[in-house]
């Protein structure tokens, strides 16, 4: 009966809720300065929750319904991750004339030097019964006069947690391109003052793709990684249209011998 009783009252301030911000809504175009800018301010504090539920639910319930760690593993993965761009919906999909550097959400960010941009991003719904992915990430690119064009992806603190010599970082992406274009992966790794790079160009010819980072060839100091990020860099974009249905990274250690 509690329960009962418990949601009929919640239905009540839900509705009582909905006519008050209506209310303010109608008014709002008549309120003094002072007072609409109090009303701004409570307004912003209440979407920002709206938004976090709006955020979860979307991710819950996208089309593929799938987990939160919903992805293809190697044996042996001790971390993986797929970013937030691919994960769920976020709060601009898209925008044109992209300028030289845009956050397109947190941890995702482009990069290009062109002097006139006619660069347009945007993200979409993943609905191919393949896609593991809710969401895919889509540029169209038209005259460009620039020398690089890259998606840097900011990867979280776990990845850096544990990392070791041994360890090998794999990127997995499934890319759709309306003609080939040369497509390079620059994994980044912040260790004290120094930053190592390692290089790998992604295969051609295949939707899915995936290359391997080894990490014994590298010179990081265990003791001392920060951070690390990935840069996707595209050569040639110009009168392409690039779709990276979905981007995933894991980590595992390599074998013994």
């Amino acid at each position: 009966m509690s329960g009962w009783l418990t949601e009929q009252i919640d239905r009540v301030l839900q509705r009582r809720m909905q006519r008050r911000w209506s209310h303010l809504a109608e008014r709002s175009t008549r309120m003094q300065l002072e007072e609409l800018s109090g009303l701004r301010q409570k307004a912003r504090a209440l979407r920002r929750n709206l938004d976090r539920v709006i955020f979860e639910a979307e991710h819950r319930l996208a089309l593929p319904v799938i987990g939160s760690n919903a992805m293809r593993k190697p044996l042996g993965t001790d971390w993986s991750w797929r970013p937030d761009l691919w994960r769920g919906p976020i709060p601009v999909p898209g925008f044109s004339t992209v300028p030289g550097k845009a956050s397109v959400c947190e941890g995702a960010t482009v990069f290009h030097d062109c002097r006139r941009s006619e660069l347009t991003v945007r993200q979409i719904r993943n609905t191919r019964e393949a896609d593991l992915a809710p969401f895919g990430f889509r540029m169209d690119v038209f005259r460009f006069d620039g020398s690089f064009l890259s998606l840097v992806l900011d990867l979280p603190p776990g990845a850096a947690e544990g990392l070791k010599l041994r360890h090998l970082i794999r990127l997995d992406v499934i890319v759709e391109m309306e003609k080939p274009l040369e497509i390079f992966a620059r994994l980044n790794i912040k260790h004290g003052p120094n930053v190592e790079q390692i290089v790998r160009e992604l295969p051609l010819g295949d939707e899915e793709v995936m290359v391997e980072f080894d990490l014994a060839y590298t010179k990081v100091n265990e003791k001392r990684v920060e951070r690390l990020w990935v840069d996707l860099i595209f050569e040639g974009p110009e009168m392409n249209q690039i779709i990276l249905r979905d981007v995933t990274l894991s980590r595992r250690p390599r074998a013994e011998l």
